[in-house]
C-alpha cells in the first residue's frame, strides 16, 4: 500500500528537478486556465487535468515531463495518466510554487 502511494505521488528516488528542467523537461501545469493566469512558471504549458487526455498530443512522449498544480494532487493524477498513455519519463513536481525556483 505504501509503495503504491509513493509511486502515485512520486515518492521514489529523489530527482533533481532543476537538472531535468535545465536538460529541457517540459513543465505541464494542470491547473485551470484561471489558476494559471493568476501565476505560473515561465515556459510551462497549461493543460488542465480535465483536458489532459485530449491535450497529450501537444507533448512528445520521448521528452521528460514534469507535472505541477496547486498542491500536488492533480499533478499526481496527471503523472499517472501520462504514464498510462506511454510517456516514459514523467515526474510529479507537486506545487508550481515549489518549482518556481527553477524557473528559466
Amino acid at each position: 500500500m505504501i509503495g503504491m502511494l509513493k509511486s502515485l505521488f512520486g515518492g521514489g528516488p529523489k530527482v533533481d528537478m532543476g537538472q531535468l528542467i535545465a536538460d529541457g523537461a517540459v513543465i505541464v501545469d494542470v491547473r485551470t486556465p484561471a489558476e494559471y493566469a493568476g501565476g505560473h512558471i515561465r515556459g510551462s504549458v497549461n493543460i488542465p487535468l480535465q483536458s489532459l487526455q485530449a491535450g497529450m498530443s501537444k507533448l512528445k512522449k520521448e521528452k521528460a515531463v514534469i507535472t505541477c498544480c496547486a498542491s500536488g494532487m492533480r499533478s499526481a493524477s496527471a503523472r499517472a495518466m501520462l504514464q498510462s498513455n506511454g510517456f516514459k519519463e514523467v515526474h510529479n513536481g507537486g506545487s508550481w510554487v515549489n518549482l518556481k525556483k527553477y524557473e528559466k
